[in-house]
This record gives C-alpha cells, sequence and structure tokens, in this order.
C-alpha cells in the first residue's frame, strides 16, 4: 500500500447517502449538514457551487466537484437565487419557513427534485463520517475543488448514474464502491495538475527513498520500525533517510510513522470494541499504557474518552 491508497482508504462511502436532483430553474439549495466531503457529479444543465469561506465555482456536465465540509454551501442555477430548500443534519430538507419537504420532493428510488424531467440533473454523494485518517486528506483540500469534464475521461459517471435509480440484491454495497472509485479517481486527476499545490506525501510516493519508506509504513504500522531498520530496508544510510525523508515529506520519517499510527488507533478505537491493548499492537505499540500516553500527548484526550465521544455522536 502506497501513502495515498493509505490515507484514501480513510473516507470510505459505508452507506453513503446518495440522491440524484433533478430541478428546473430557478433553484437553489442551501446546505448545512455538517456532513464532512460531499461529490458532486453534473449530469446535465448547470450549477455554482458557493461554500461561505470561498469562491463559487461553476460544474458543467460531465463535471465533478469535492465538496470539503462540515461548513455550509449553496448549489444553485445563480448566485442571485435566495435558498428555497435548507438541508440539515440527517439529510432532513426544509423551506426556510421550516417545512419538511422531503416527502413533497421525493420523485422515486434515489431521486428528489421539483420535475422528474428537469433540466438540470446533478448526483450528490455524502460522506458524512470521515475518521482521522480520511482527515488528513480532507485537510490538504480547498472548500471546493472541480474535475472538468474535458481534462480527464471516466467511464464511472454513466455507470453510477444508472446504478443510483436501482434497487437490488447489494445495491447500497454497489453505490459505496462506485463512489470510493469516483472520488479516488478525481483526486489523482486533480492532484496531479502542474497548478495544484499537491500534498507532501503526495508528491512524496513517487521518491526512491521517501516513497518507500512510507511504503513500509503504510503496509506494515505494527513493524518494530527504527530508523536504523526504515533505512536498512531502504537501502540507505540513516543520515540519507532522515535528510531525504525530511525534504520530501516535511517530517521526520519517525514522526509521520508515530502521526500515522495513532491516526489509525483513532479510527480504530471508534470503529471497534477492541481493547486498547489490542488496538496498541496493531498499530505498533507494546501496550495500551503506552498508545495511551502517546494519544493524549498528541490529541488532547484519552483513547476511552476519544471513543466515549465517538460513540455518543
Amino acid at each position: 500500500m502506497d501513502a495515498l491508497a493509505g490515507l484514501l482508504e480513510g473516507p470510505r462511502a459505508s452507506g453513503a447517502f446518495l440522491l440524484r436532483i433533478v430541478l428546473d430553474p430557478p433553484w437553489s439549495i442551501r446546505v448545512q449538514d455538517g456532513s464532512p466531503l460531499c461529490l458532486a457529479v453534473m449530469l446535465s444543465g448547470e450549477a455554482c457551487f458557493e461554500p461561505d469561506h470561498g469562491e463559487p465555482v461553476w460544474l458543467r456536465p460531465g463535471d465533478v466537484a469535492i465538496v470539503r465540509g462540515p461548513d455550509p454551501y449553496v448549489m444553485s442555477d445563480d448566485t442571485a437565487t435566495p435558498p428555497q430548500v435548507i438541508v440539515h443534519p440527517g439529510q432532513r430538507c426544509v423551506t426556510p419557513e421550516g417545512v419538511d419537504l422531503r416527502e413533497r420532493m421525493a420523485l422515486g428510488v434515489r431521486t428528489w427534485g421539483s420535475n422528474p424531467e428537469g433540466s438540470v440533473q446533478l448526483m450528490l454523494g455524502v460522506y458524512e463520517e470521515v475518521g482521522a485518517v480520511g482527515q488528513r486528506l480532507l485537510d490538504v483540500l480547498p472548500p471546493v475543488l472541480v474535475v472538468s469534464e474535458d481534462t480527464w475521461d471516466s467511464t464511472l459517471i454513466p455507470v453510477l448514474s444508472r446504478e443510483a435509480t436501482k434497487q437490488g440484491p447489494a445495491q447500497g454495497v454497489v453505490l459505496d464502491r462506485l463512489l470510493d472509485l469516483l472520488l479516488i479517481s478525481v483526486l489523482r486527476v486533480w492532484f496531479d495538475r502542474p497548478e495544484t499545490e499537491a500534498p507532501a506525501w503526495y508528491r512524496a510516493h513517487t521518491h526512491p527513498v521517501a516513497g518507500e519508506a512510507l511504503r513500509l509504513f503504510h503496509e506494515d504500522p505494527a513493524n518494530d520500525w527504527t530508523l536504523a531498520r526504515v533505512a536498512a530496508e531502504v537501502g540507505v544510510s540513516r543520515a540519507t533517510l532522515a535528510e531525504c525523508f525530511r525534504n520530501t515529506v516535511g517530517t521526520p520519517p519517525m514522526t509521520y510513522l508515530t502521526e500515522w499510527r495513532l491516526a489509525l488507533a483513532a479510527d480504530l478505537l471508534r470503529q471497534s470494541d477492541a481493547t486498547l491493548n489490542a488496538v496498541a499492537r496493531q498499530v505498533g505499540y507494546g501496550s495500551g499504557f503506552a498508545l495511551s500516553s502517546a494519544f493524549k500527548r498528541v490529541y488532547g484526550i484519552s483513547p476511552q474518552e476519544h471513543r466515549s465521544t465517538a460513540l455518543a455522536q
């Protein structure tokens, strides 16, 4: 597993909210659901995405946008159109006056809007939870990024569009995986643009020294890694490894490994009922006590407090 694959394991769709929206202008929807990530695919017509803190961007047919939450944003036919729908947590849709619209605007399987033959059609895939590993990815993204139809060629959009309105065995799993594939494809295209300031961990994955060290950390975080051991695996001296890794990734190799292990631990604590000792062993700590000390030093709370907070959400 390379560094990119490891970080992209974080925002995995699991029961993600997927909806095909069909509208006629004028229309405007304010989204304030607190979700960490939304993937928007423009099927027909045009739409403007305007974050509360950021510049508006336009989507045209075939374009895909990634909208980073949890800050609110507005999608509309025009920035001058006032919001007619407010989306709250749990995908609860109401008018600005508070009238519920879920049933009124339902148009069929995973389809919602004002007109089944509307000139504007888009799909929204909402990731309602992203753990500590995925957050490392989200932290490097702008509020809204767009990959336009003329800069890439993806066969995933028509497949996702067809599958979105079907009901069948394991349909939810099919849609989750398609959404994940589309997200990864869009991010790779965007990161590879010459004008994009890709994060250091992404650029580093092609480096012969730093990239190999990252691969070792991501494939086997539980290994008893030392600087000397990693250097031996990579085939360089400790000094060369330390210098290359710091210059390429931006942090010393063992600091990166600690951050990666703790992010993995944070997600394991949220996603399972494994004991603290079991989690510690999975991420390379000798005991729950050692993990707890490191976790509290970095996150400011104990692993148990982190787990309790996650369960209460």
